[in-house]
């Protein structure tokens, strides 16, 4: 049975993400592994919150994390697609990439932002960084864009 990785990061592009693991799934008579790495918060001046307030903050993410990603798994299940998930906290890249290795993934299934050139530079795109050095194939799902305004002449 074929290994489908589809690691999640509840944007809005986490549906699709999903839906195009799931048609995989189907389309290679596989199963879905749903993997989200909950991030570290991000402290930026002195009036950062005190160590046990970022033990708190951290505890409550992993939570609602953990609820978010059962919900994606019973929607899964209703596809009648074979789901599991894995959660970690830490850097998604180094997290995804050694679960592809660990699970002998088939295919990796993995949003992308469709950032600027610059914020990649600075915060780092975690489609870039799998992609680079992924086990397997990677298939990117590309943002939603938005639809252009039309502008009315007067």
């Amino acid at each position: 049975m074929k290994t489908i990785l589809a690691p999640v990061d509840f944007s809005p592009s986490t549906e699709r993400v999903c839906a195009a693991a799931a048609d995989l799934a189907k389309a290679v008579r596989g199963h879905v592994v749903l993997l989200h790495s909950v991030p570290p918060p991000i402290i930026t001046t002195e009036f950062a919150p005190m160590v046990e307030d970022i033990a708190a903050l951290t505890a409550a993410s992993e939570k609602a994390a953990s609820r978010r990603l059962a919900r994606l798994v019973q929607n899964l299940r209703k596809r009648r697609i074979k789901v599991g998930s894995l959660q970690f906290y830490g850097a998604p890249v180094a997290h995804i990439l050694e679960q592809a290795n660990s699970l002998g993934a088939d295919y990796i299934v993995i949003g992308s932002h469709g950032h600027t050139a610059l914020y990649d530079l600075l915060a780092g795109s975690t489609a870039h960084g799998v992609l680079r050095k992924a086990p397997c194939p990677v298939v990117i799902i590309p943002p939603v864009m938005k639809a252009a305004k039309k502008v009315r002449k007067k």
